[in-house]
């Protein structure tokens, strides 16, 4: 087995590991309140744990990624994977909101494992593996946001929510306990120096695809986490009971990452014959279709069916994103191109659910499905306008010289 195939399967791992945790806590955030004696706007601080770590974690990435190009990936995912396992022991022990939070903030301002995982995948792949390898990762954290739920839940059942926690931690320092002992990180980064949030953004606006390549990562982001908030009431509409919701939810959730675990590995083999940007457009396209015809829907199995298929295209959407950031940017500049790739992230993720619910207050769920077919159908068009090479220190001769 070659090195960049024995260092995906362990990072594949790690990624599952780290998507589970995160997912094993996050969802039973507001009742963890509960247990730690908040009764009294527990809304307005199950809102501020969320929004307090997208917005940490989008002022950071840049910076984190630039230690990564200096001092390496391999050591930014040990990093995190240390501050995860920190971060989710003591969040075991806090007995105030005020803990928690500032427990939250630290998360986001120096986590960052899945991003360095995916940088050095990137950076480590040769250049005709790079789609299959993306995509690898891109079944992880799809695996993981699917196990994590069912694994948190079953243990906070059986002991109780602060037993979630300790498990999480544990789970993270295991999987970066095999990062450290068997990944090899064979091309390290040769910048020379940082660079503060705002040159790096200076630097990527030299280069016009990676900056749309941003602009493409927030809008998917926002597509995202624009419908998500209004799923479970959306189930209801359509025939669920109430009590079942947050079951019948779940499992139209589930179904878009199954769709991924099952289709992403397709997407991967086709981009490495045929280019990330179709790639990219196809799965782009096919998302905003599916989001449109989630309104000609109104029964809970008819609906599901159509999750899935668009869960089949819109998988092949991040990994191409990805694939585009490598292609565009110089090996010494790739912690920060996907630093700031998250920070576009986390911004799509901070605005979608204020847009979601704005839309949903004013008109209904359909208009909301609309909305982000047409957001997502514009993306598409915008990818294809993207260039493609597989020369990217060529393709990023502008932020080599920005530098």
């Amino acid at each position: 087995m070659e090195i960049w195939q024995k260092n995906l399967w362990v990072l594949w791992f790690g990624t599952f590991v780290a998507s589970a945790s995160l997912t094993m806590v996050i969802p039973f955030l507001p009742l963890f309140l509960i247990d730690i004696g908040v009764r009294d706007n527990t809304e307005m601080w199950a809102g501020l744990l969320f929004s307090s770590t997208f917005l940490a974690s989008s002022l950071s990435s840049p910076y984190l990624g630039s230690l990564a190009d200096k001092f390496g990936r391999k050591k930014m995912i040990i990093r995190a994977g240390i501050v995860l396992f920190v971060v989710f022991t003591l969040t075991s022990m806090v007995t105030n909101p005020y803990e928690l939070l500032a427990l939250r903030v630290l998360h986001g301002l120096l986590a960052g494992y899945i991003p360095a995982v995916i940088a050095l995948v990137g950076t480590n792949t040769p250049e005709n593996k790079v789609g299959y390898a993306l995509t690898t990762i891109s079944t992880a954290t799809a695996s993981g946001r699917i196990m994590g739920p069912l694994l948190g839940g079953g243990i906070a059942h059986l002991f109780n929510n602060r037993a979630a926690f300790v498990s999480a931690g544990v789970l993270i320092l295991l999987s970066t306990l095999l990062v450290i002992l068997l990944v090899k990180e064979e091309k390290i980064g040769e910048s020379k120096g940082r660079s503060s949030v705002f040159e790096a953004f200076k630097i990527a606006a030299s280069n016009r695809s990676f900056s749309m390549i941003l602009i493409l990562t927030a809008f998917v982001s926002i597509s995202v986490m624009t419908i998500e908030p209004v799923i479970s009431l959306y189930v209801v509409e359509i025939g669920g009971a109430a009590g079942d919701a947050s079951l019948l939810a779940g499992f139209v959730f589930s179904l878009v990452g199954i769709a991924g675990i099952i289709f992403a590995p397709f997407w991967g083999r086709l981009a490495d014959k045929v280019g990330f940007r179709h790639v990219l457009v196809i799965g782009l396209a096919g998302g905003a279709a599916g989001n449109l015809f989630q309104m000609a829907f109104h029964n809970i199995w008819g609906f599901a069916i159509v999750r899935f298929v668009y869960g089949a295209f819109f998988c092949a959407v991040i990994p191409a994103l990805n694939g585009m950031l490598v292609r565009n940017t110089p090996s010494d500049f790739r912690g920060r191109a996907f630093g700031l790739n998250n920070t576009a992230s986390q911004v799509g993720n901070m605005i979608g659910p204020g847009i979601g619910g704005a839309i949903g207050a004013a008109f209904t769920t359909h208009v909301i499905f609309a909305a982000t077919g047409a957001l997502l159908a514009g993306s598409a068009m915008l990818a294809h306008r993207l260039t493609e090479t597989n020369r990217p220190e060529a393709a990023a001769a502008g932020i080599t010289q920005a530098k």
